[in-house]
């Protein structure tokens, strides 16, 4: 009888042990065993998507995980080609999917001042990590939206909707599979998009144009600065969006500037590092970066530019 009531007393601790183990912390110096790392991520119901909403979405401090512990699974090298030999993103957990007896997917938000990624990971069945790939990031363009995710028989893809100018609107798809042979994620099929957008669709056009900088600044008609009177005289709005070499670098931003001179305007915004300088002459507007705008555009293109002041067509008299 002692005996038993000494089984049952040790069962009863081992019990309170294991339910009072501190959970490890991802933000700390301290190691994290890559069991405890694959566990903190919530598991994923498919399937699972993503839209590219969540690249502007503000994340809770709860879900980040430090350089340092991520550097403990995850090479150096994923996040340098991305961000940069020095740059420090912030990395939040997302959704974990598992393969059974085979790969685990994790997926994770990486944030820094001028870039917002989200890569999908994969760690093979004795949690080696494989693979990683960015699979969703900002393409700087209003006219596109993006929706990626992993669908039942864990096949992963990237959808990408264009809106065109006379409202339709067209649709892209790559569609990868993990093979763990080579691994590496492989491209199995693809539908281009080909509607490329040809003209810009000027969302500030209606407003009023009173002041005297009001106008359009054009290069063609994929590279513009629209100039629209602000909600005071020495506020205006605008809306810029350049497209060069064939769509490889492209931005866009829409926004108000404040005169900081009688000539020059400035666009800042809290929380957006991005700044802004517009100089405008009688027949030209020139822009320049004051600070980084990558959240806005290409990683290797710049705001940067000067445009013409377009013509306004006379009315003819009756």
């Amino acid at each position: 009888m002692c005996k038993n009531l000494t089984i049952i007393a040790l069962f009863l601790l081992f019990l309170v042990s294991c339910s009072n183990k501190k959970k490890p912390s991802l933000t700390g110096d301290e190691p994290v065993e890559i069991t405890d790392f694959i566990n903190s991520f919530e598991r994923a119901t498919l399937p699972y998507e993503i839209a590219d909403s969540i690249l502007k979405r503000r994340e809770q401090d709860s879900l980040l995980v430090g350089n340092k512990i991520f550097a403990q699974f995850v090479p150096d090298s994923i996040l340098v080609k991305a961000f940069g030999k020095n740059a420090k993103p912030k990395i939040y957990l997302m959704k974990r999917v598992e393969v059974e007896k085979q790969e685990t997917y994790l997926f994770v938000k990486t944030v820094s001042a001028e870039k917002r990624i989200v890569f999908i990971l994969c760690f093979d069945n004795k949690n080696n990590f494989a693979a990683a790939m960015p699979l969703l990031k900002d393409d700087g363009l209003a006219s596109t939206s993006q929706l990626v995710g992993i669908d039942r028989r864990f096949s992963i893809y990237r959808n990408t909707y264009l809106k065109k100018p006379d409202g339709s609107t067209a649709e892209g798809k790559e569609v990868y599979v993990f093979n763990s042979d080579a691994k590496q994620y492989m491209l199995i099929m693809t539908d281009a998009l080909e509607d490329r957008v040809t003209e810009v669709i000027n969302p500030i056009d209606t407003l009023p144009q009173k002041n005297k900088y009001a106008a359009d600044y054009v290069k063609d008609k994929m590279n513009i600065v629209s100039i629209r009177d602000g909600g005071k005289p020495d506020k205006i709005n605008f809306f810029i969006h350049f497209d060069r070499t064939n769509g490889e670098c492209t931005g866009e931003l829409k926004g108000t500037a404040v005169f900081t001179k009688p000539n020059m305007a400035v666009y800042r915004q809290a929380g957006d590092g991005c700044v802004l300088q517009l100089n405008f002459t009688t027949s030209s507007v020139s822009v320049k970066e004051l600070e980084p705008c990558g959240s806005h555009r290409g990683v290797k293109c710049s705001f940067d530019g000067s445009y013409s002041r377009k013509r306004e067509a006379k009315k003819k008299s009756k």
